[in-house]
């Protein structure tokens, strides 16, 4: 009990208390030809180690390659403005500029907003911004961050209308994706949004039906049995429209409809790149039934992603035949349905595969509310023996206490990364009115993230105010009902995910075994969803009266085979048929006859007393779970010597969701555009794997395939 009491005081030290890290400046240096590590850490006064810390790409004793862009760490004594001698005048070292503005203009960052967006606003690069701004390259964007913005001679309004003519209204099909649309018509994600303004920068569907704008083929329009391909051309010097047309054989007019910069730009200039049109004989429909896609990234080479995708140069030139004219950042390319490589698929889009640890930003600030029912008011914490007799009657409060003492952990270890986290911890008493009386007090808009509330009808207010600033909300506990907002983030798997990644599972594992399936009345639809996956499986009645529900010994036993293995799906929320399936197919487990359990859903039913350990174990009882077992690790060493005791499965939530979200926070500034470029992220006893989804928010689909075997829960997929 002295334990208990200890971890309930530790948690109440913290509640309302900000955690803060102090950040780091920083400068960047432009490497010159023959300079090395030693040389550039002498001249700003750090050490190599200091600047290998902060560029993972640069090794030791590697040899730095001319015009490589480093970030060099500043002591407090540093100044950020870096000088170089050697002249009889001093000159300000800066990174050279490849184009002249115009002139600039100032710009104050506003909450939520990104690089992309800033970027789109102002009809520019993310290297133009960054360009003129290299803190950039060390920190991320900030909240009344003041950038420098380049101006850049622009045609009139009306010069840049879209004219009709020039452009395709396409009707999206079943299965067709973004990635498979622009693949088809040779152009980028940007370029696609760019073109449909009203599509959503932050979610990936499409649905069918959905018409959008997209470039038509120079001289013609796309036919059914063509497929839209272009290929990119550098312009030299003297370039002409007269010789390009020579060259290519498409007008003036096709060649600045497919290529707008050259209105903005004033003509054709040296250096320029523009999209040639192809016509090339279709290879069958491109979606996401018989492909895959990938996006390529900036300063990506065809060593690099062969090796990543998995195919040779020749396999993926076969495929994409845009490539033979150079990689460029943004071509969508396709790949073979069943491809494998160091990525990962999500919603037909191969993902790279991202060390968090490695890709955030030191120095990043975040700020988080906990709004959870401690229930404070109702605790008195001078009579120890009624607040251990509450935490274990309570089960809002037994979770509250583990998630939170949890994340005190994770709070704890992001800080020794360098990251900066604001925190405000909120009781809302388990009640709906007291949410809204906490949210009419607090600016929602100066969070990142919100974790909770655990009711639903809590929650629902919470996201319904953050949906306003589109600031996330994660549900740390599993949610019946979802909520019609795009900013709420399910972190428990749903019951239908699992039931399918078991599904899943049994499919990939079965050859001739004898499937008997057994649901009562409530589990009649899995019953025949089982049936519909494995349509030779057996299938046994159970009967429900009033006083009594059994399954009949004789007529299980008789479904048995002994020819080859048992496999027995037990689909009830009912501990009595639970118990009775588990007598039976025990004692007819045998050395002549082999039976297995399974289940779709793992419930309450299943951890009830009367259910016999033994009995599961000797039928290697497999099911689904969004929870492994955690081993003793570094994290549960630090829970031990901080709170007294071994932490429970929602304390190892608790760490787990919160340093999974401030990870992603430090790397992208934002959990939603995070959650669309970050696949599955694991760390103790949870994964993380956030699809977005059309009438709600975000759904992790991270699960486990786990089984009782020698009396130990094993995870084996």
């Amino acid at each position: 009990m002295g334990l208990v009491i200890k971890k309930v005081f530790w948690v109440f030290l913290f509640v309302l208390i900000s955690c803060k890290a102090i950040a780091q400046k920083f400068t960047t240096h432009a490497v010159k030809r023959g300079e090395t590590l030693e040389s550039i850490a002498k001249e700003y006064k750090v050490s190599t180690d200091d600047i290998l810390t902060y560029n993972k790409e640069v090794k030791k004793n590697m040899s730095l390659k001319a015009s490589t862009i480093l970030v060099i760490p500043l002591d407090a004594k540093n100044t950020t403005t870096i000088v170089k001698s050697g002249s009889s005048k001093t000159e300000v070292e800066n990174t050279p500029i490849q184009e002249e503005p115009t002139g600039f203009t100032s710009y104050k960052v506003k909450k939520k907003e990104t690089l992309y967006s800033i970027a789109r606003r102002f009809h520019i690069t993310e290297d133009d911004i960054k360009k003129y701004n290299p803190e950039l390259y060390a920190s991320t964007l900030r909240k009344k961050m003041v950038l420098r913005i380049p101006k850049y001679r622009r045609v009139k309004p009306e010069e840049t209308q879209v004219i009709e003519e020039e452009y395709d209204n396409y009707t999206v099909t079943a299965k067709e994706t973004r990635w498979s649309i622009a693949h088809k018509y040779g152009i980028t994600i940007d370029n696609l949004l760019e073109l449909n303004p009203s599509l959503s920068a932050d979610a990936n569907s499409l649905s069918e039906g959905t018409v959008l704008k997209l470039p038509k083929l120079a001289g013609s329009s796309v036919s059914p049995q063509e497929v839209q391909l272009y290929k990119s051309y550098t312009v030299p010097a003297g370039q002409t429209f007269y010789s390009l047309e020579k060259k290519f054989g498409h007008t003036a007019d096709e060649l600045i409809a497919l290529n707008p910069e050259i209105k903005e730009r004033g003509g054709l200039k040296e250096g320029m790149i523009l999209r040639i049109p192809e016509k090339k004989a279709a290879t069958g429909v491109v979606n996401v039934e018989n492909y895959i896609f990938y996006e390529v990234k900036p300063k990506q080479t065809e060593y690099s992603l062969t090796r990543k995708l998995g195919l040779s140069y020749k396999e993926l030139l076969q495929l994409n035949p845009e490539i033979k004219e150079g990689l460029k950042a943004g071509m969508v390319l396709k790949l073979p349905k069943t491809q494998t490589g160091d990525f990962e698929v999500r919603n037909s889009l191969a993902l790279d595969k991202i060390n968090l640890l490695d890709s955030i930003s030191v120095g990043s600030k975040s700020s988080i509310m906990f709004l959870l029912p401690f229930r404070l008011d109702k605790l008195d914490l001078s009579n120890r023996e009624e607040v251990a007799k509450k935490i274990n009657s309570r089960k809002d409060l037994k979770y509250s206490l583990g998630l939170y003492s949890g994340a005190l952990i994770a709070l704890d270890s992001i800080k020794k990364l360098g990251i900066s986290v604001d925190v405000k911890t909120l009781d809302n008493q388990l009640d709906a009115q007291k949410t809204k009386e906490v949210l009419s007090r607090e600016n929602i808009g100066a969070y990142d993230a919100i974790v909770g509330p655990l009711d639903g009808a809590s929650l629902k207010e919470v996201a319904m105010e953050a949906s306003r600033n589109n600031i996330p909300v994660l549900a740390p506990v599993p949610v019946k009902n979802k909520l019609p907002f795009s900013n709420v983030f399910y972190s428990y798997p749903s019951e239908s995910i699992l039931r399918e990644r078991m599904l899943a599972y049994i499919e990939e594992q079965v050859t001739d075994q004898n499937i008997i399936i057994i649901a009562d009345e409530k589990n009649i639809k899995v019953e025949e969803l089982i049936q519909k996956r494995f349509p030779n499986a057996k299938v046994m009645e159970v009967t429900e009266e009033k006083k009594n529900v059994s399954v009949n010994l004789d007529k299980l036993t008789a479904l048995f085979s002994d020819e080859v293995e048992n496999w027995v799906f037990l689909e009830t929320n009912n501990f009595k048929i639970i118990s009775s399936v588990c007598s039976i197919l025990n004692s007819s487990n045998t050395e002549d006859r082999v039976v297995r359990m399974f289940t779709t859903n793992k419930n309450n039913a299943f951890d009830n007393d009367v259910i016999s350990s033994s009995h599961l174990s000797k039928l290697k009882f497999t099911y689904p779970s969004a929870y492994r077992e955690v081993s003793k690790n570094s994290f549960v060493k630090r829970y031990e010597k901080r709170f007294g005791e071994t932490p429970d499965r929602y304390a190892v939530r608790g760490f787990d969701l919160t340093y999974d979200l401030l990870l992603k926070l430090a790397y992208k500034n934002s959990l939603i555009e995070a959650s669309n470029s970050i696949g599955h992220t694991e760390y103790n006893g949870n994964g993380f794997n956030y699809v977005k989804e059309r009438m709600s928010g975000y759904q992790n689909n991270a699960a486990y395939i786990m089984s009782l075997d020698d009396m130990r829960v094993k995870q084996i997929k």
